[in-house]
């Protein structure tokens, strides 16, 4: 009975240290919140302008 009691709380022991060990380096660095979109539309507006070129480029091509 002396055996388990000393088996029980060296296992406690250790359960405790790694748990000491472990638990302050899962909180040690915290995540910085993801930058803000920059976007103000200017990329969108020149995608849509070259799609338009492209489409006035290639009616020119059919019709002459």
């Amino acid at each position: 009975m002396a055996v388990s009691r000393v088996c029980l709380g060296l296992v406690t022991l250790l359960i405790i240290l790694i748990f000491a060990i472990a638990l302050p380096s899962v909180q040690a660095q915290s995540s910085s919140p993801a930058p803000a979109p920059t976007s103000d539309g200017a990329t969108i507006d020149q995608g849509i302008a070259y799609v338009l070129m492209l489409v006035a480029l290639l009616l020119t091509y059919l019709i002459h």
